[in-house]
C-alpha cells in the first residue's frame, strides 16, 4: 500500500494505492465519519489484479478540513475528484461509494464518464422543498452540536442511532475500531461537510438519473428497509442498473459483512469484463 497525499485545488487530498498498474482500477469513496481505512477490510479480500484508490474526502482522515463550509459542496468536491483523476492519469475506472460517498459518487457520475458505478446504502438526494428544508436545518443543528459539545459527546450518540444498530451485533474489537476510526475525525472536518454537503444541500440529482448512462450497481443490506427500498425506487430511473439487497446486514454492508462486499464487487467486475 501506498500511502500518498496530493495538493489538489489548494487542498491536500490524502489517498491509499493499492497494487500500482494492475489493469482494474477501483476507486472507493467513504461514508460521514468514516476514513480511506473504512475500505481495509473490503481491500484485503479484492485480487491484486485491481489497482485500487481509496480516498478520503475533504473534511475527513488526513484531507484538508477548511473553515469555509462553501469549499465542502458537491461541485467543489466534483472539482476536486476530477483534478486528481487527472493528475493521476486515471481513466476508465469503477467508482464505488458508500452513503455520503455514494451521494458524491453518483453526483460525479452524472457529469463525467466512468466505466461502472457502485452505489452501497445511497441516496440521489432529497426532492421537496420542504422536506430539504428539514434536513438542512437538522444537519445544521447537529453541526452545531458537533462544535459546541466535542467529538466524543457526537460520536456517543452517533453511533447509537437506528441506522447503525445492526452493527451492535458486531465483536466488540470490531465496534471499537469503527468507534476509533469516527474519533480520529475533527469536530470542524465533520461539522463543516454537514453544512456543505449534507442531504439538505446538496443538488438534487433525480431528474439526471435517466442520463447515467453508466451500468449502476447498488447494494443494500436487509435490515436497512429505508435505501432498500431507495434502491428499488432508483434503479427504475436508471437505464443500466442492477440491485443487490444483502440478507442480515444494516446500512453499512462493507463493515458488517466485509468480505461478502468485495465479493459482489468482484463478481460484478468480472461479469461485466466478461461481456
Amino acid at each position: 500500500m501506498e500511502s500518498i497525499r496530493v495538493n489538489i485545488r489548494g487542498i491536500d487530498i490524502h489517498i491509499n494505492r493499492y497494487n500500482k498498474g494492475a489493469n482494474e482500477k477501483i476507486v472507493f469513496l467513504h461514508g460521514f465519519t468514516g476514513s480511506t481505512h473504512s475500505w481495509d477490510e473490503v481491500i484485503s479480500h479484492l485480487p491484486s489484479t485491481f489497482d485500487l484508490l481509496a480516498i478520503d474526502l475533504i473534511g475527513h482522515g488526513g484531507t484538508s478540513k477548511p473553515m469555509d463550509s462553501g469549499r465542502y459542496s458537491a461541485e467543489e468536491q466534483i472539482k476536486d475528484l476530477h483534478a486528481l483523476f487527472q493528475q493521476l492519469q486515471w481513466n476508465n475506472f469503477t467508482l464505488v461509494g458508500y452513503s455520503m460517498g455514494g451521494r458524491l459518487a453518483l453526483a460525479y457520475a452524472s457529469q463525467y464518464s466512468v466505466k461502472r458505478l457502485i452505489l452501497e446504502s445511497s441516496s440521489p438526494g432529497l426532492i421537496g422543498i420542504e422536506e430539504r428544508t428539514n434536513r438542512k436545518q437538522s444537519d445544521e443543528q447537529l453541526a452545531n452540536r458537533i462544535l459546541e459539545e466535542g467529538l466524543v459527546s457526537f460520536v456517543d450518540f452517533w453511533e447509537r442511532i437506528p441506522l447503525f444498530q445492526s452493527q451492535r451485533k458486531l465483536s466488540l474489537e470490531k465496534q471499537q475500531l469503527i468507534r476509533q476510526e469516527r474519533l480520529a475525525g475533527t469536530e470542524i472536518g465533520l461539522a463543516n461537510s454537514l453544512r456543505g454537503f449534507g442531504t439538505g444541500v446538496q443538488p438534487s440529482y433525480w431528474e439526471k438519473l435517466d442520463e447515467v448512462v453508466t451500468p449502476t450497481f447498488f447494494i443494500t443490506g436487509e435490515l436497512d428497509e429505508k435505501f432498500s427500498n431507495l434502491a428499488k425506487k432508483m434503479k427504475n430511473y436508471f437505464p443500466n442498473a442492477a440491485h443487490t439487497e444483502v440478507r442480515n446486514v444494516g446500512h453499512a454492508i462493507h463493515v458488517e459483512n466485509p468480505e461478502l462486499f468485495a465479493t459482489i464487487v468482484k463478481d460484478i467486475i468480472l461479469k461485466e469484463d466478461v461481456r
